[in-house]
């Protein structure tokens, strides 16, 4: 059974969240607690798997209760609880940098008590069953199927990222030089307002140019394109001469954007000159489109178990068979600086989980 205490000075979110949670066979709500003081004291009374917490409280806020928190417990999940705007996009993207695990978004325009607790549950409650449920035992490394083989230097990078993914996304990207010699195209779950705030922070903090893609935009060497919230993210065209292309189609893997949208539109455009990343995250979205990418002859790496919140996406494209090398994130940003500038991939390899 995993506990978890909320944390929100509303009364009503309080119940909403409280009533979504109980009514997930599995999870129980351990304790509420009004601000980030009470919730602290409780933390360590009711030793809880997990915490949702609110983001403006009184007395003590919950970016305050999670630096605190951070300070002597490192790993507790904490999912964070945001509005759908730009102060609330900033101040969760601070919060995922303080030590957040995730974000959620508060309903909005909900007709009825109902009709929000059913937001929240869709959003919350996969979370809190990811996260919440303890490290599973690590799944072997396969070696991957023979590809059709590689030749020339890359022409694309391209990475997908879920839960955990900003934090891991700062630090592959923060490895790039300016100087890179290949584009890289960029889906990390998030809604909208959230992206293009999240590639204005990575743009800040990164060597290489950090983006939110729009329609038709030049893919450019040096030059990092995250796809929009509630957009699918390909590209079109050929090699040196791509352009970015936005859809609204249907969500995948209950997704938009997906990866494996975005996958196969590189698959299709740079083929075996393409390197594809799968870091930390919830489910499987990438798994079918790095299937893709492996029969054009593209190279895949995952993320390692090890040093993922979530070993979701990249643990179903190892568990497949589809991962050329499984890496530790510290490892993945200098590996893909090197590749942009050889010939040829590293000998295959996979590190235990």
């Amino acid at each position: 059974m995993i506990s978890v205490l909320v944390v929100d000075d509303s009364v009503v979110v309080r119940r909403l969240i409280a009533a979504a949670v109980e009514a997930e066979p599995g999870i129980r709500v351990a304790g509420t607690a009004a601000n980030g003081r009470i919730a602290l004291n409780k933390i360590e009374q009711l030793a809880p798997d997990v915490i949702t917490l609110d983001i403006e409280m009184p007395e003590l806020d919950g970016l305050g209760t999670l630096r605190e928190l951070r300070r002597t417990n490192r790993t507790l999940p904490v999912i964070m609880f945001s509005t759908l705007s730009v102060a609330g996009a900033a101040a969760t993207l601070e919060a995922l940098a303080a030590g957040a695990t995730d974000f959620v978004t508060k309903p909005a325009h909900a007709g009825s008590f109902a009709e929000s607790q059913r937001m929240v549950r869709e959003q919350l409650i996969p979370k809190i069953h990811s996260l919440g449920g303890g490290r599973l035992r690590p799944t072997p490394a396969r070696v991957p199927a023979p590809a059709p083989r590689r030749t020339g230097r890359l022409a694309a990078l391209t990475i997908a990222s879920s839960t955990g993914g900003p934090d891991a996304l700062t630090k592959v990207l923060g490895r790039l030089p300016a100087t890179l010699a290949v584009p890289v195209l960029v889906v990390q779950h998030m809604p909208p307002v959230f992206t293009k705030m999240f590639a204005e922070r990575l743009d800040r903090a990164c060597a290489i140019k950090v983006v939110e893609a729009v329609d038709g935009m030049p893919v450019t060497p040096g030059v990092a394109y995250l796809a929009p919230g509630d957009y699918h993210l390909t590209v079109v065209g050929r090699p040196g001469a791509a352009t970015t292309r936005l859809t609204q189609e249907p969500a995948e893997n209950s997704c938009r954007p997906a990866a494996d949208v975005l996958f196969r539109s590189v698959a299709q455009v740079y083929g075996g000159a393409s390197l594809a990343v799968v870091l930390t995250g919830m489910g499987q979205d990438g798994r079918h489109g790095a299937e893709r990418l492996r029969q054009a002859g593209a190279e895949v790496v995952a993320q390692d178990q090890a040093s993922s919140v979530v070993w979701g996406m990249p643990g179903a494209v190892v568990a497949a068979g589809l991962a050329d090398a499984v890496l530790p994130l510290a490892e993945i940003g200098g590996y893909l600086a090197l590749r942009a500038t050889t010939a040829a991939p590293a000998q295959t390899r996979a590190v235990a989980s």
